[in-house]
């Protein structure tokens, strides 16, 4: 590529992400390089407890178990605290490394340290899961959990003064602190009297949060949302508490919350990352914000709000496998889990489906009792009567998704529609799940900080079910979070339900002009995907990535015995090969899949059929 195309290519890639983002990153930088950012002038202040007093309320439920012992860090890791009292909260406990100038002020700590590792290591014990967690058990009557809460609140503040150190330096982390301690204080029935000391920690990160709050907007993702939502919650705290200048935070962070659902929701409800795990997120941020608004009665969002929340959890429930609660490991995912209030595992989305349907449509999704119910339970949220209909087969168009159901199968098509910057080149790929069971794979993201080869390989083509053409990706690469020249979809066949199936279809074309037309349709025993493709040089390899098992190939069939993949093409098929791959279901984790591999060098049509028993 040229340099004078090499320029087109940002170009067109910055007019995609909006000039107002652009101008808005370009001048916090600057404003933070020269000193001009409020961020800069904050003085650091003694936080000190209690934060919490002993009460003893009603048991509303089952306490989880974490942060006894031991933590999961990003719900994989077992991290002990090593003959301390409490974690190391600089330190990355899966490296084995730490930060070192914890006195340093936050702006002048990388975002990426060769020498630390993943920074989201060293901030994960320092979202205050533990915090929501102490609670839970010491509002069931286990008061010694109010004395080790204030312990681990005060080791914290001590060890990271205000605004030094590497956990001041997210905007977005700060955020979830807030959030957390604010749900802390509901769940022990601590909201309406709280601790002053309580109250200055909250405040302190406000004053954090605000000052860079334009650069959290301009990423169109959710930093703003959890940003918005510590202002409008930990400002709303403050004022009812006579705290001055608090009202305008409280406002602050109330119109960029509707902002944020009318820009980043989109009326289906997709949003704006493209990925189940950062719509969790999201969601469960704006479920924080309802409890919060109805527990402190405070005045109702707009309806256009409601409504884009409403959307939201839908869209959630959607595409949630019902039996596992597990969901296609669909776009990036950091790990991240807001409101980890059960026991059940960091891939059950139950939980946070359950709330978000209850507070935004009154209605629950799932009907029997279980720990879908427990956040519930635990934040005074009654479980309604009224059972939303299950998921059917339905086109989410704004973002770019078909979900196919027959009996227990699900197919999801991702197909191009990108409003908003997309992080993995995806386009085209197809999720299948049987009975709970994921048989066709999407990689995942494994990890942010990285080398190079494993960062192109999950986020890139060959970490979904799609085609490749002459080894590249879809879209050209332009940074760890950013591709150039967007794929559009330009042709969608709409859902089409029969006696025999349902089917979807679209297609695109990339800059080169290779184009790939692709065609789902899911039966009652067997997926049917029909591939067409051309303008390509060279080759053109489709992967389908597997469950784990005992997969042999003969011929152009795959089979363990269970499950059948045959693959039929109109050009003669060059390879047909089982080879290793990899997925990455929690965050810093890998294992081995298999994958079928299918090459051809010419124009044509590649049909594939899975076939699985009952």
């Amino acid at each position: 590529m040229t340099a004078i195309s090499q320029f087109a290519l940002k170009a067109r890639t910055a007019y995609a992400l909006g000039l107002p983002n652009i101008f808005r990153v370009t001048a916090y930088r600057l404003s933070l390089f020269l000193g001009l950012n409020a961020a800069r002038r904050l003085k650091a202040r003694e936080l000190k407890g209690p934060f919490f007093r002993p009460v003893s309320v009603p048991i509303k439920a089952t306490p989880s178990t974490a942060w006894r012992d031991q933590a999961r860090f990003f719900g994989r890791f077992p991290v002990a605290w090593s003959g301390r009292e409490c974690p190391d909260w600089h330190a990355n406990p899966i490296s084995g490394t730490r930060v070192e100038g914890s006195d340093r002020p936050w702006w002048e700590i990388p975002d990426f340290d060769p020498q630390v590792g993943d920074i989201k290591a060293v901030w994960e014990a320092s979202r205050f899961d533990w915090v929501l967690v102490m609670a839970q058990r010491a509002a069931a009557g286990e008061a010694g959990e109010w004395t080790r809460l204030n312990a681990w609140l005060d080791d914290w503040c001590t060890a990271n003064p205000a605004y030094l150190g590497p956990n001041w330096k997210c905007g977005q982390e700060a955020s979830i602190r807030v959030m957390h301690l604010a749900m802390a204080a509901l769940i022990s029935g601590q909201a309406e009297n709280p601790c002053n000391s309580l109250l200055d920690l909250i405040e302190a990160h406000l004053m954090r949060i605000s000052p860079t709050l334009s650069y959290a907007m301009a990423q169109d993702n959710n930093h703003g949302t959890s940003e918005a939502a510590a202002l409008f919650i930990g400002g709303s705290w403050l004022a009812r508490s006579g705290r001055s200048n608090a009202r305008h935070w409280e406002r602050l962070g109330r119109g960029w919350l509707e902002n944020r659902a009318v820009r980043l929701i989109e009326p289906d409800g997709s949003f704006s990352q493209y990925s189940v795990n950062y719509h969790r997120l999201m969601l469960d941020t704006f479920s924080m914000v309802e409890v919060w608004r109805r527990q402190a009665g405070l005045e109702g969002f707009s309806t256009t709000w409601q409504t884009r929340a409403a959307a939201a959890a839908r869209w959630l429930a959607a595409i949630v496998d019902p039996e596992s609660g597990d969901a296609p490991n669909l776009g990036a995912n950091d790990g991240a889990r807001l409101l980890p209030l059960t026991d059940t595992d960091f891939r059950d989305f139950r939980p946070s489906v359950q709330l978000a349907m209850t507070l935004f449509t009154g209605s629950r999704l799932y009907p029997a009792e279980g720990s879908w119910n427990v956040p519930l339970h635990w934040l005074g949220v009654g479980v309604p009567e009224k059972v939303a209909e299950p998921a059917s087969s339905r086109l989410f168009d704004d973002g770019g998704y078909a979900l196919l159901r027959r009996g227990q199968a699900m197919a999801m098509l991702r197909y191009p529609r990108f409003r908003f910057r997309p992080s993995q080149a995806d386009a085209l790929h197809v999720d299948l799940w049987v009975s709970g069971e994921n048989l066709l794979r999407d990689a995942g993201s494994f990890s942010y900080h990285t080398d190079e080869h494993w960062i192109n390989y999950f986020s890139g083509t060959l970490g979904h079910n799609t085609v490749q053409f002459d080894g590249q990706d879809q879209m050209p690469r332009l940074g760890l979070f950013l591709f150039g020249d967007w794929l559009k979809t330009l042709a969608l066949t709409p859902l089409l339900e029969t006696e025999q199936g349902v089917s979807c279809g679209a297609a695109y074309s990339d800059r080169d002009g290779v184009a790939h037309r692709r065609v789902v349709s899911l039966e009652s025993k067997q997926l049917v995907v029909r591939d067409e493709v051309s303008g390509f040089e060279q080759k053109a390899v489709l992967r389908w990535r597997l469950r784990p098992g005992q997969w042999k190939v003969v011929g152009n069939v795959a089979a363990d015995g269970r499950h059948q993949v045959s693959i039929h093409a109109s050009s003669p098929i060059i390879r047909f090969d089982l080879i290793q791959g990899w997925e990455s279901r929690y965050y810093l984790q890998k294992s081995a899949v298999p994958v079928l591999e299918v090459e051809v060098g010419e124009p044509g049509i590649l049909t594939t059929e899975y076939r699985w028993l009952s």
